[in-house]
């Protein structure tokens, strides 16, 4: 499918098709290399947050408190 096709889908079509390609790479990102030291960042930050010692926030929250000290 070209950029041009996608244009003239409906919004509801787009967002289907966003949603079909999200479940597809949620599918394989098993399969992906992540650098060691992207792996060990994100296991240190789960390791926080199972600690107590950090939270996570929704985007929502996140966007309010940019900025903020």
């Amino acid at each position: 499918m070209s950029i041009a096709e996608v244009h003239k889908l409906t919004l509801r079509e787009k967002l289907q098709f966003m949603e079909a390609i999200w479940l597809d790479l949620r599918d394989h990102v098993d399969g992906l290399d992540v650098p060691k030291a992207h792996r060990d960042l994100l296991d240190s930050r789960r390791e926080r947050v199972a600690s107590g010692k950090a939270s996570i926030h929704d985007w929502d929250q996140a966007k309010h408190n940019i900025g903020k000290p």
